[in-house]
């Protein structure tokens, strides 16, 4: 088998190891069981949108982004659809993000046995929709979740279990962040995470940056510097 085809045929088995598609960086020691991050991405993107935030995160991580399952058209995912209408406006369907919440668990699953992940080293990086299912995996199933970065997003509460608040969560820690001139999520929302979850007592640090909804270089760099001290 020629070279070339033997790798586009090792990268197709390595999409299809996994419930979802998705993108993969071994971290630099590849011999010894590593910390993990997995990226969840927003409505409409797919993964490699924060995937190109990888080169730049620490070289110890093994990082999975992963592709939402509900194509849209002409081109990205979603983890759940967004109705408009005139009667209710904007909505989302609820069912569908409980079904991928439970989809991205499993996959933690399914990654912690495809890889030498070190034991409780699961970091969940979210951006928008991403963020409401990383935080809706994290308070359901904190056993798998160590840290989760939560960018430009919410606490969904009707994505959370029925006495869920009874979890432990002595574990988790959370950097919530958020734009303060956000068009697509009011800041309103995101800056009840806080307060939500230090009433959990977890410990979260939140802060907002000058932008709409995106992410501003000193928001990855403050991330970053978050995840080095929570490693």
């Amino acid at each position: 088998m020629p070279l070339s085809s033997g790798i586009i045929y090792l990268l197709f088995m390595e999409k299809q190891t996994l419930r979802l598609e998705h993108n993969y960086k071994a971290p630099k020691n590849s011999e010894e069981p590593s910390p993990a991050i997995i990226m969840l991405h927003g409505f409409g993107s797919d993964e490699n949108d924060l995937f190109s935030f990888a080169s730049e995160l620490p070289e110890n991580y093994h990082i999975i982004s992963l592709k939402a399952p509900i194509p849209m058209q002409p081109y990205g995912n979603a983890w759940y659809n967004i109705y408009f209408d005139n009667n209710d406006g904007k909505f989302s369907d609820t069912e569908q993000a409980i079904a991928s919440r439970e989809l991205i668990s499993e996959c933690i699953d399914e990654i912690v046995e495809k890889y030498r992940v070190k034991e409780g080293g699961i970091t969940l990086l979210g951006f928008s929709q991403g963020t409401i299912l990383s935080f809706a995996v994290a308070l359901n199933y904190p056993e798998k979740v160590q840290n989760v970065i939560g960018l430009s997003g919410y606490i969904n509460e009707d994505l959370l279990k029925e006495g869920f608040e009874k979890n432990d969560f002595s574990k988790l820690n959370v950097y919530s962040s958020h734009g303060s001139v956000d068009q697509v999520i009011p800041v309103a929302w995101a800056r009840k995470t806080e307060p939500f979850l230090k009433n959990l007592s977890i410990s979260c640090t939140y802060s907002e940056f000058p932008v709409g909804h995106g992410v501003a270089p000193q928001n990855f760099y403050e991330f970053k510097q978050w995840l080095l001290d929570h490693a």
